[in-house]
């Protein structure tokens, strides 16, 4: 990922690149998975968004958790430019954050399993940063797709906010709204981790666990 040594600031709607009416090509199948990494997915299935700095290693702490994950996949979300590229984001001039799109089958995984790997798999009090890597694309966020997650994410926050405070850490600074359009990165992004098993993952949580109670699903 690109590193900078600039103080990060979200550009104003008049300062965002426009971008283009024309979606980025990306990969059709799921390199892990081999499902369709586009809608339409199964009936009944949900969806979430989630920003946690790097999308490589963020994409890959998702399609592990087991059967319950139907597909993931990385794009750009949060932003004023209009199907940006890779380049445009590593300027600070979209407002994009690097997202992964989660798709689960709630019957098999809850929730509240998918809140706790993002919670604890990154450091949630970093603004604009997550480690080594500077920007506004690197910032915490969690879209929503149905009133219960948008319910249920204050919630989890609320309390791995008491746990961290407890070790000292500072405020959370997630972002958790319903979810605006979400571009779909290239396709060299997509499952990268897979592809580059050795590659880049910026990634690393506070090591506090997320006391949010697990649901069966």
């Amino acid at each position: 990922m690109l590193f900078s040594s600039r103080s990060p600031a979200m550009p104003t709607p008049a300062e965002a690149l426009p971008g283009r009416t024309t979606p980025q090509p990306t990969a059709a199948e799921h390199f892990v998975l081999h499902r369709p990494l586009k809608p339409p997915y199964p009936m009944g299935f949900e969806q979430v968004y989630f920003a946690l700095g790097c999308f490589w290693g963020a994409e890959r702490a998702f399609w592990t958790l087991g059967d319950g994950i139907w597909v993931t996949a990385v794009g750009y979300q949060g932003g004023a430019t209009l199907n940006p590229t890779y380049e445009e984001v590593c300027t600070g001039r979209t407002g994009h954050t690097e997202s992964v799109l989660v798709v689960y089958d709630p019957a098999k995984i809850a929730f509240e399993a998918l809140l706790k790997t993002f919670w604890e798999s990154h450091d949630p009090t970093q603004g604009y940063r997550q480690g080594n890597d500077v920007g506004t694309q690197y910032r915490s966020a969690i879209y929503t797709t149905t009133d219960a997650q948008l319910k249920a994410a204050p919630t989890s926050r609320d309390m791995y906010a008491a746990a961290l405070a407890r070790a000292g850490h500072g405020a959370i600074t997630t972002e958790i709204a319903p979810a605006p359009a979400f571009y779909f990165a290239e396709d060299y992004h997509q499952q990268y981790l897979a592809k580059v098993p050795g590659g880049y993952c910026g990634l690393g949580g506070t090591g506090i666990s997320c006391p949010i109670p697990q649901k069966v699903a």
